[in-house]
């Protein structure tokens, strides 16, 4: 299939660009930390691991999700984003599709018989065919694409800022956006995505956390501290953070990773702790 013109223009990316993208977001990246922890009213979740299973440490993972007893992922960097089909108990790549050369591959959600992705600052995203990963069709969005997960009317959209957006997942088009708040406070860097049990699960970058969210009214009202999984404990690259949320519907499971890690959690949710 040929490339579009603006498609590769917007490939065309220095890597001075990225390394003033990184700075930023590492600066505003601890200004959610300040945030989060003055967040007291907000009831904060523990963890147990129920089961822990081989993840491929090359792996810069910026989506994920689990069907039919497959994990699917996709990871992120130039030259490195693929589209993957893992095997749960050992981690291995059964099936696997890169991403047009020069764009860097971010969230992706399952529809029907398609998989969607994004990308992340290119503004383009992609339909795949389920089963073969073969390209379907290329679609444009305004602004930055981070993740997508779905609540099986829409597909829902983060882009780093407070805002989720809900999409047609036909037309691909937007229909309303939602603002995430904390105690009444925007919450920035919303990361990757799972729909679990009626409300939206959100990695917030460069934290250990994930947001319990409200898809009605945009508030948190919960965050799961997954402080003391041992990659966040590592002295791994600066980017390898949390990240990757995928849940197993059938079987009642939640599963977290992170971009770089050797491992992919089973996570059980314990009581709150006190403020």
């Amino acid at each position: 299939m040929r490339e579009p013109a603006a498609l590769l223009s917007h490939a065309l990316r220095t890597s001075a660009a990225r390394l003033a993208q990184w700075a930023l977001s590492v600066t505003l990246g601890l200004a959610v930390v300040a945030v989060c922890a003055a967040q007291a009213a907000v009831p904060v979740y523990g963890y147990r691991i129920k089961a822990t299973f081989p993840h491929d440490d090359q792996a810069y993972t910026e989506g994920l999700f689990y069907l039919n007893g497959d994990l699917f992922e996709s990871t992120g960097q130039e030259g490195r984003s693929f589209l993957r089909k893992v095997r749960l108990k050992d981690g291995a790549v059964l099936q696997s599709q890169a991403i047009p050369p020069g764009l860097f591959g971010e969230g992706i959600v399952n529809w029907g018989d398609d998989i969607i992705s994004l990308t992340w600052q290119d503004g383009f995203g992609f339909r795949w065919d389920l089963k073969t990963f073969a390209r379907k069709a290329v679609f444009q969005y305004p602004g930055e694409g981070w993740a997508l997960t779905q609540d099986g009317k829409s597909l829902i959209m983060s882009d780093g800022t407070p805002y989720l957006r809900f999409l047609d997942p036909v037309t691909l088009k937007e229909i309303r956006r939602l603002k995430v708040t904390a105690d009444g406070q925007p919450v920035m860097r919303i990361n990757e995505l799972e729909f679990v049990k009626g409300e939206v699960l959100a990695n917030i970058w460069l934290t250990n956390r994930i947001a319990r969210i409200d898809p009605k009214s945009g508030k948190v009202t919960g965050w799961i501290d997954l402080t003391g999984l041992p990659e966040t404990k590592l002295s791994l690259d600066a980017d390898s953070v949390l990240n990757g949320i995928a849940y197993d519907r059938e079987h009642d499971r939640l599963f977290v990773t992170g971009k770089n890690w050797p491992h992919l959690y089973e996570i059980g949710l314990t009581s709150p702790q006190e403020p």
